[in-house]
């Protein structure tokens, strides 16, 4: 594991430790350890035992879950200042696997610690328990999604909340700052690789989007916002 020392003021904008001083920042940070991460690399596999909580430095890593029957779906993608595999030490195991999109570095400590530390500042214990009210509010809304919505609205929230959370200005738009696949979308958003490549061709021919193979630009935010919400799309200025 590499030896590397990082500040404990990186700890400060996570919602794990929000409210935290200096003084217990640094106590944290003193009982994790820091590593890189190499692209493609798994950081842990679903089922295992939870025995371990993460923190994203830098980079990118997504969740996959797969399904009895076999089939994939992707949960979520971590960015920089966001923990992971946390809640799972309050499970049976981690409920998917954890893949590094980038090469990544993270933050890890043992459950036992973890624990220990929300002992030791309670406030931890108390962030906890909101994020995993957020993360269950976030399950019912993309069940419903799923359950309600066509597959266009889902992609189009989908691309929407992904520019949003990792998104990066350029000369056409909004660029998706990490490798994002169709197979990815499609798995976003319970849908087949075919839907999504049909959808996102239509897009770009209509200009709402660009980009590569891996590559996504959402050129007009408005129009898929309109789709999202399934309103009458902005004219053409």
């Amino acid at each position: 594991m590499d030896k590397l020392k990082p500040d404990p003021s990186l700890l400060k904008p996570m919602r794990m430790f929000a409210g935290l001083d200096a003084a217990a920042l640094q106590a944290v940070m003193e009982h994790g350890q820091a590593r890189h991460v190499p692209k493609g690399g798994t950081v842990f596999k679903q089922g295992d035992q939870a025995t371990t909580c993460h923190a994203l430095i830098d980079g990118r890593i997504k969740i996959q879950h797969t399904t009895l029957d076999g089939q994939q779906m992707l949960v979520q993608f971590v960015g920089p200042g966001e923990m992971y595999g946390t809640l799972a030490m309050f499970l049976a195991g981690y409920p998917g696997d954890a893949v590094a999109v980038t090469d990544s570095v993270e933050l890890l400590w043992s459950v036992d610690t973890m624990k220990n530390l929300m002992l030791t500042y309670p406030q931890i214990a108390m962030n906890t328990m909101a994020m995993l009210g957020d993360r269950l509010e976030d399950l019912q809304t993309r069940v419903r999604q799923l359950s309600t919505q066509r597959v266009e609205r889902r992609v189009a929230y989908a691309l929407l909340r992904l520019a949003q959370q990792a998104g990066r200005a350029v000369s056409d738009g909004v660029e998706i700052s990490f490798p994002l696949s169709r197979q990815d979308l499609a798995e976003m958003t319970g849908t087949t690789l075919h839907t999504v490549s049909r959808i996102l061709s239509a897009w770009e021919s209509d200009g709402l989007t660009a980009g590569g193979r891996q590559q996504i630009v959402v050129v007009k935010p408005d129009a898929l916002l309109a789709i999202a919400e399934d309103l009458p799309r902005p004219k053409p200025c």
